[in-house]
């Protein structure tokens, strides 16, 4: 399915889509919402990154009150999350990691489907855990974890639907393919509610926060125009990892200006 989705099942059958298919609850659905397509609930990816954004805190703030080092906690924050996800977005950025090493839009494609990882996949993964928890390890306390996590979990997946509506498919099959493509009014919704969350980081933090995710997300954009011809699974899975890790960089830039 390419065409744009103008489907709305309503924003709390929308919610209940976007958790049964980014994260790893048993969220039951009627057969009316289960053959909804995914974009028609893209206004909820930003309400279902706060849940995952609460996995994290919650598994942050347990650590850290055992005593357990901030670096060690943050690991087991995005642990945490990872495991909440099924660990969705870092798998989809290791596969359009290591598609990346090929030297044609068919063997790319190829790759992204190959169950195996390669090299890049490997390190694609590695700095995107280490990133994450590196920047957990310089908040103050649990509850700035939480706004940290809560804005960047939140607005990343807003920035899926961008690339959702703004990259063409690059196959007639697959994930993005059956996913739809949302239209604009509805990708403006989801990336208007996702910034609601950034004001978690405060003022400065916000806007550095959004530069920083939209420069992140329109670089992985370009990156899959050039190299694979538009939008997949993967692709959207490196988007999110993309902002994610921007914004977190980004909140603990502005908290050094201020």
């Amino acid at each position: 399915m390419s065409e744009y989705v103008d489907h709305r099942p309503g924003l709390g059958n929308e919610l209940r889509l976007a958790l049964a298919f980014l994260t790893r609850l048993p969220i039951r659905l009627p057969a009316h919402v289960a053959e909804a397509p995914l974009a028609s609930a893209v206004r909820a990816f930003p309400l279902a990154g706060a849940a995952v954004a609460l996995a994290g805190a919650v598994a942050f703030a347990l650590a850290w009150t055992i005593g357990l080092p901030p670096t060690i906690a943050g690991l087991i924050a995005v642990a945490a999350m990872a495991a909440f996800t099924g660990a969705l977005h870092e798998d989809g950025a290791a596969d359009f990691a290591d598609s990346l090493g090929a030297r044609d839009p068919a063997k790319r494609l190829a790759i992204m489907r190959d169950s195996r990882i390669g090299t890049f996949g490997v390190l694609a993964l590695i700095f995107a855990v280490a990133i994450r928890a590196g920047a957990l390890a310089y908040v103050a306390d649990p509850l700035e974890a939480f706004g940290l996590l809560l804005a960047a979990a939140a607005f990343s997946r807003a920035c899926v639907a961008h690339a959702m509506h703004a990259l063409p498919m690059a196959r007639a099959d697959g994930l993005a393919a059956a996913a739809g493509r949302p239209n604009q009014a509805r990708m403006l919704d989801t990336l208007a509610i996702g910034a609601v969350f950034l004001l978690a980081l405060g003022p400065l933090g916000a806007v550095a926060a959004l530069l920083a995710a939209g420069a992140a997300t329109l670089a992985v954009e370009r990156l899959a125009r050039k190299h694979v011809g538009g939008q997949t699974g993967d692709v959207l899975g490196a988007v999110q990892q993309a902002a994610e890790i921007a914004i977190l960089c980004a909140a603990l830039a502005a908290s050094s200006w201020w």
